[in-house]
């Protein structure tokens, strides 16, 4: 036998615990928050946690923050940008978090770990130790972004970097220091 909860009628024990005193307001307000924090975190703020220590000092590992997904929608990537790229496609990781150096059309190289952007050497104030990496030059297409983590005291080779076309680009992270 199944009972039906009246509206009009006062809930009682623990049913009135769960749903408060108007059942209906309660489901409905339950909906709207899940449906409205589905399309948040779903689609314009992603939720991340920092993996590795690639972008180290700015982000460190196990820090967590949000992509804004919509920071692109009308307006282009800038230099300094930290985004995140899917990286699905090239690699093992599913998103990487870096920092755009090179914009479309540009040229970049790096030689002893210094940034050159068509020629002229990039300062950078978040790189805190530099090891002697060395990057042929990179003609970047229209559509197309030279991202790298801030943390150059690494070995080259186990730092993921490189061109990435725009549609790679998720978004902009949140906050970024």
């Amino acid at each position: 036998m199944q009972t039906e909860i009246n509206p009009e009628t006062p809930v009682n024990g623990w049913a009135r615990l769960v749903v408060g005193k108007h059942p209906k307001k309660t489901l409905s307000r339950i909906a709207v928050t899940v449906i409205t924090c589905a399309v948040v975190f779903g689609f314009l703020a992603r939720p991340i946690r920092v993996v590795g220590v690639s972008m180290f000092p700015t982000f460190k590992q196990g820090q967590y923050n949000f992509i804004n997904r919509v920071s692109y929608w009308f307006s282009e990537p800038r230099r300094f940008d930290v985004v995140a790229v899917d990286a699905r496609k090239t690699e093992a990781h599913a998103v990487l978090l870096k920092r755009i150096i090179g914009l479309p059309g540009e040229e970049v190289k790096i030689e002893d770990g210094i940034v050159y952007i068509n020629g002229e050497p990039l300062e950078e104030t978040y790189v805190r130790a530099r090891f002697p990496w060395k990057e042929g030059e990179h003609r970047l297409a229209a559509n197309e972004y030279f991202v790298v983590g801030d943390n150059r005291a690494m070995i080259q080779s186990n730092h993921t970097h490189g061109v990435y076309d725009r549609v790679a680009i998720m978004g902009k992270v949140l906050w970024q220091k």
